[in-house]
């Protein structure tokens, strides 16, 4: 440490940002443009302002746990994904104060700083207003590439790395997420602004002894909670207080607070859940005295008016049956593998895409068994059934064949709407039930995704054939962190064993692969946005099926798959 900085007793983040100050003060910059735009540029959001600048303000700045997309709720009103910054507005009283939310899903403490968003949301601040910071989610993600570049240095050291940003093509000093928080009460405080620092929402995820998990110690809650106390700001720990609420809810409940559109859905609450953790927040900063006590509305004038859907026709398509060629084995005397799925699994070259189902036969020895891919695109596990499409695989299903089941991409959305296009199952393994009446007048008895699954393993089992389930290959844009279809890989898990059938899953082995070969390489794999693969991209998903094949207990295909030097042509 320096003399001046130990004589001064000036903390490394408030030197920093005096610093900067400096350099700007010496250097004056224009404000960048007044639309924000998320990190991949497809979404253009424009951020509130105070409504009344002669008031106080408290202004919010965080991620899209805090304020989600365009702060919408895609339009499916309190199952869509909202952020805790929005239903937090009931509970201030708007005559008093302004409340700003200015989160941008999908920024990092780092990027909030970097794209501009906290230069111009500072130029609203005022003496007397109140900061609430929250960020961690995203600051796990990688320093520099070429999609997102928003990682932060673990901890909340003083260490730095400089880069040439892949994405920008510009050099840049990246720090710690510590340090960025410092910033953010340094800014504040030079201005005469209360930063609070508000922990990261927990995640939907329970360990093995029923406990939420939690961020805390060495996590990005406990280096937040670190910053806070050395920096002398309140500090809310959200990712414990609302993972008590959720120890104290239970899961079942805890998963009502999670979009059932998206059921495996980890980080984004749905309206409910959104409303608790804005609740935690308002009980917190009461407790604190971290606002005025007449910034808030009295408690039984609260007027908390839910988000009303706005229905969207799902764009997902449905393949018109007629065009597609019905499969049948090539030899009755062989064994069969049949394949059972969606348009991940089949895709007939329809703009480019093509499913795994439609390049895996090279992998297999065709003199020993045959490949009948019975896949469909636009199909869920519900329709599948409905539609008649596993009674003909049933007819042509005997004794020592083999059937791969992968479905879940169509299983989403609500039941009961038309958008949906009437092929979403129910969520779970269970045998709860939901009536989904008909324009004729009839109405149809949805199951649970587990419940059809377990029909086609006990068919399938009825028959002498080898089962084996897989979960869905995963998108583009959901590989990179965590994982995608969590909830129906477990689902699909907990019925093939339960059944007698085996499991693979497919999602992390493909997302192994895809971390591997780079995020560049897999781009180049789809067909569109986020979901349909190429040939290429087919291919290697291909190969993860086999992969996943020949890892099954007992390698019940070895005697059917081809050699290394077969599959290859």
């Amino acid at each position: 440490m320096t003399l001046s900085r130990q004589l001064c007793g000036i903390s490394a983040g408030l030197l920093a940002s005096l610093t900067w100050l400096c350099a700007q003060a010496q250097a004056p910059q224009p404000l960048p443009p007044a639309v924000n735009t998320d990190p991949l540029g497809a979404l253009k959001i424009v951020l509130p302002e105070p409504a009344n600048p002669a008031l106080p303000t408290v202004l919010l700045i965080g991620d899209s746990t805090v304020r989600n997309g365009r702060d919408d709720g895609q339009n499916l009103g309190v199952e869509g994904q909202w952020g805790w910054g929005t239903p937090i507005a009931a509970y201030f009283d708007a005559s008093k104060v302004n409340l700003v939310n200015r989160a941008i899903g999908g920024l990092s403490s780092r990027t909030y700083i970097s794209g501009g968003h906290w230069q111009r949301s500072r130029a609203l601040l005022k003496r007397g207003d109140t900061l609430l910071i929250q960020f961690g989610h995203n600051d796990s993600s990688a320093i520099n590439d070429a999609s997102r570049a928003r990682g932060t240095i673990k901890g909340i050291g003083e260490e730095s790395q400089d880069i040439v940003n892949e994405l920008t093509k510009q050099a840049e000093t990246v720090h710690s997420y510590g340090w960025y928080l410092r910033s953010y009460i340094n800014e504040a405080k030079a201005l005469g602004v209360k930063p609070v620092i508000v922990s990261p929402v927990p995640r939907k995820r329970w360990d093995e002894s029923g406990k939420v998990g939690r961020s805390s110690g060495n996590g990005y809650a406990g280096w937040a909670a670190e910053v806070a106390k050395q920096e002398g700001v309140p500090f809310i720990d959200l990712n414990e207080l609302v993972a008590q609420r959720y120890e104290a809810l239970g899961r079942e409940a805890v998963m009502k607070l999670f979009p059932q559109v998206t059921p495996d859905e980890s980080v984004h609450t749905n309206w409910a859940g959104a409303l608790l953790n804005a609740q935690v927040v308002v009980a917190t900063l009461q407790q604190l005295k971290a606002v005025p006590a007449e910034y808030f509305v009295a408690a039984d004038k609260v007027k908390l008016i839910p988000p009303v859907a706005k229905p969207k026709e799902d764009d997902r398509p449905v393949v018109d049956a007629a065009r597609v060629a019905k499969e049948a084995p090539v030899n009755a005397q062989l064994p069969s593998l049949f394949i059972v799925g969606d348009s991940t699994v089949k895709s007939g070259g329809q703009n480019g895409a093509y499913g795994w189902g439609e390049r895996i036969a090279p992998f297999f020895d065709s003199n020993k068994i045959n490949i009948v891919n019975h896949a469909i695109g636009g199909r869920s596990s519900r329709t599948f059934l409905t539609e008649g499409r596993w009674d003909a695989v049933m007819a042509q299903l005997k004794a020592g064949d083999f059937v791969l089941i992968q479905f879940g991409h169509n299983d989403g959305g609500r039941i009961g709407d038309p958008a949906m296009k009437r092929r979403a199952s129910g969520p779970g393994i269970g045998p709860e039930t939901v009536d989904d009446p008909k324009p004729d007048g009839t109405s149809e008895l949805v199951h649970s995704f587990g419940w059809y699954m377990a029909r086609y393993i006990a068919d399938a089992r009825a028959k002498g054939a080898t089962v084996v389930v897989l979960s869905p290959i995963p998108h583009k844009d959901k590989w990179q962190q965590g994982r995608d279809f969590e909830s129906f890989a477990q689902w699909g898990e907990q019925v093939a064993r339960a059944g007698g059938a085996q499991f693979i899953d497919l999602t992390m082995l493909v997302t192994a692969g895809y971390k591997t070969i780079g995020e560049e390489k897999v781009n180049s794999f789809f067909s569109d946005a986020r979901t349909h693969t190429n040939e290429a991209g087919a291919r290697f998903n291909a190969e993860r099926v086999v992969e996943g094949l020949r890892a099954l207990p007992g390698n019940p295909f070895a005697a059917y798959l081809a050699g290394a030097a077969n599959a290859a042509r």
